[in-house]
């Protein structure tokens, strides 16, 4: 598909009481630093955009991951014509029609009704161009500049501007540079600083202006320099670059399915899955890669990345990548051990610098699938030494590494009185298994340690119950249980959402649990009651369970992330045919193209991704093992071009509505019996080919052909 046919819009219609992804409509170019949108409202936080407005405020340079994050380093510009009454988005901002608008990922056009002003934005890496078409007199662009400020200009076609509208990043005075250049010069002179500005900017009667900017998180001069570079550029070569760039991306994943909805739904998640992490360092003059270190406030040397949340995309993302885009995976690494190198920790969620977020230190696992993978190899004996240390040594800030670290290798658990308990016992557990892979690729003398570590999971089962429970420090559950018991003890979920995070060892859950029988009673069970939920941990309705109780999907909560890996559960137990139409109803009844395209938060590529593998048939349950378990596909052909230039052709036939099992399943023209593909198999490219059927195939299993499990 061309890139040209995306609408950003998807997932895109939210308010903060319910998720149909969260989204924001980003034009930019894969993995840019700075993303651009338009602003509809200034009236309700972070959702500034809404594809039901009809009003246009202007064009946001935004680096907002997720509005739960919130933005940063943003600013606003709006072309006006006229006098306005007041410089401000309310007396500037017009009606637009958005079916007439282009909202594609390398392109945001839009024509303001009352000023009949048409404008086009195009952008690249570290800036872009805004093409303006006047229809009147006395034109101009008013900037709204949050936060403090600074305008000065150098010259009557140069501006710099300066923006610090972030208050949680560690330098107080992380600050944003934009070098502006314009076509037509100003026809009043500019300069201002001050707090929370609007600024309006004159042209005279001029009938058209180009706008170019350079933008930089390092200094000025950083943004004069890659102004310099933009002004090279018209907008026609501007706009083939930033679909060039896009392009590459798209065509390394060809899809076909008898419906073209459904095509067109796989490559809007596509174009989800290349925008985050964010790029956050820059080419110096002589080309050298440079960042800003928000931590020691100074200019240092190398890569980084950020806006990015590992508890979401560890999953999908960094797996999808080592298989179509391991360059840019391998660079990602580098970006995320300067990270390490500069605070101390491995980071956890990025936003632009650590944020501290969500349970556990599951870039782990993001360390541990390269490396079982074979991806920067170089780099593995210091992140191990990283891993180690983020499993040990306690933090004296809360933001940085794990919650409890020392009760939890004290009593192997983490104990109740931390807030969501269960969930970081069980991801250090996994993380624990994590380090025991890296350890193992580099001969390392404690991986047999950190193997037993990531038994801890136990520690926490309660037969009684089926399901994972809090302890206090004496070891006693916590007296008043509920299943259905959202926060707490728990992360977005109850029990039923986090007890089954034991990704290193399904084998050795479900023995605990009473054997295959017990555990496939209990999946039964989770998929077949009703989406009910109590708000007493929290105290009240958050949206994740709106969002989980509006499908009817049992306790299944796709909506979010701890839930992406239960149809195959099981898997594990032998039984495939019994999650298989579950997957393909999943991808049917709560994904699309629309604005309300997904079930809940997608959270910077990891829903959009969970998607793509689906569809494809395959799916990474356990990051860092190099297996992909088999799930349900819903394409009717595919076309992997992997990293290494061989070539994954995927087909599934018959493929009606009516197939929602798989009958058999070919690699290569040989029959696959197991129930997953090893990574290493997969790039070698090749024929798969699944024969779908309309009942299902039952056949016992042996545990050799079973996933992965520590006690397999």
């Amino acid at each position: 598909m061309k890139i040209d046919a995306i609408d950003t819009r998807h997932g895109t219609a939210n308010q903060h009481s319910f998720s149909h992804g969260n989204c924001l409509p980003y034009t930019g170019v894969p993995f840019g630093m700075n993303f651009y949108a338009a602003q509809t409202t200034d009236q309700k936080g972070s959702w500034w955009f809404h594809p039901e407005d009809r009003i246009f405020q202007g064009f946001r340079f935004t680096h907002q991951p997720s509005p739960w994050m919130g933005d940063f380093s943003q600013l606003v510009l709006t072309p006006v014509s006229g006098i306005l009454s007041e410089n401000s988005l309310f007396h500037a901002q017009s009606s637009f029609r958005p079916e007439e608008s282009t909202f594609a990922p390398h392109k945001l056009t839009i024509r303001q009704l009352r000023y009949q002003i048409t404008s086009s934005l195009i952008p690249s890496m570290y800036g872009g161009v805004l093409a303006i078409d006047y229809q009147q007199a006395d034109n101009g662009l008013l900037l709204t500049l949050p936060g403090r400020f600074s305008v000065t200009q150098l010259d009557e076609q140069t501006l710099q501007l300066a923006v610090c509208n972030f208050s949680g990043s560690e330098d107080p005075d992380f600050t944003f540079y934009v070098a502006l250049h314009l076509a037509v010069p100003l026809s009043k002179s500019v300069n201002e600083s001050g707090t929370d500005g609007s600024l309006r900017l004159s042209f005279g009667d001029t009938q058209q202006q180009v706008i170019h900017w350079g933008t930089s998180f390092i200094s000025a001069e950083q943004a004069q320099l890659q102004l310099t570079r933009e002004l090279k550029q018209s907008v026609t070569d501007f706009e083939t670059a930033a679909q060039a760039a896009w392009q590459t991306y798209f065509d390394r994943v060809e899809v076909t399915h008898q419906d073209p909805e459904l095509t067109k739904t796989f490559y809007h998640n596509l174009y989800r899955t290349f925008l985050f992490p964010q790029t956050f360092y820059e080419l110096d003059n002589s080309g050298a890669k440079i960042h800003y270190d928000t931590t020691s406030r100074t200019v240092r040397p190398g890569v980084l990345y950020t806006n990015n949340g590992f508890w979401d995309t560890y999953k999908t993302v960094y797996p999808f990548f080592s298989l179509v885009a391991q360059d840019k995976y391998a660079e990602m690494l580098e970006g995320f051990l300067n990270s390490y190198r500069e605070t101390g920790f491995l980071p956890k969620w990025l936003s632009p610098d650590e944020r501290g977020l969500m349970p556990g230190t599951l870039i782990d696992a993001v360390i541990a699938d390269a490396a079982v993978k074979g991806l920067r190899t170089d780099l593995m004996p210091e992140f191990l030494e990283a891993m180690k240390k983020g499993a040990t040594v306690q933090s004296e800030k809360n933001n940085y590494g794990r919650q409890g670290t020392l009760d939890y290798l004290k009593y192997g658990y983490v104990p109740l009185d931390y807030h969501e308990s269960v969930n970081h016992t069980l991801d250090y557990a996994y993380s624990d298994f994590c380090i025991s892979q890296v350890a193992s690729v580099l001969g390392d003398n404690e991986a047999d340690y950190y193997r037993q570590q990531a038994q801890n999971y136990r520690n926490l089962f309660d037969p009684t119950v089926g399901l994972m429970r809090a302890k206090d420090r004496d070891g006693n559950f916590r007296a008043d249980f509920s299943p259905i018991r959202w926060g707490r003890d728990y992360a977005e979920g109850s029990a039923w959402q986090s007890s089954f995070a034991v990704f290193q060892d399904f084998a050795g859950l479900i023995e605990t649990a009473g054997g295959p029988t017990t555990f496939e009673a209990t999946l039964v069970d989770l998929c077949n009651q009703a989406p009910s939920f109590s708000v007493e941990g929290y105290g009240f309705e958050i949206h994740e369970m709106s969002e989980m109780a509006a499908l009817e999907f049992g306790q299944l909560a796709i909506s979010n992330q701890p839930s992406f890996h239960y149809p195959f559960l099981f898997s594990y137990i032998g039984k495939p045919e019994m999650a298989q139409p579950l997957l393909k109803q999943l991808m049917l009844q709560t994904f699309d193209a629309s604005p309300t395209g997904y079930p809940g938060d997608e959270d910077n590529g990891s829903m959009a991704t969970w998607y793509i593998f689906n569809s494809l048939g395959f799916y990474p349950v356990t990051p860092g093992t190099g297996e992909y378990v088999i799930g349900m596909p819903l394409v009717t052909s595919a076309k992997l071009h992997l990293s290494n230039g061989e070539t994954l052709s995927i087909t599934a036939s018959p493929n009606q509505p009516q197939q929602q099992f798989i009958h058999a399943i070919q690699r290569n023209d040989t029959l696959h019996e197991a129930l997953y593909f090893t990574h290493a198999d997969l790039m070698t490219g090749g024929s798969l080919d699944y024969h779908l059927g309309i009942v299902p195939r039952n056949k016992a299993y042996t545990k050799e052909q079973l996933p992965f499990s520590l006690s397999k």
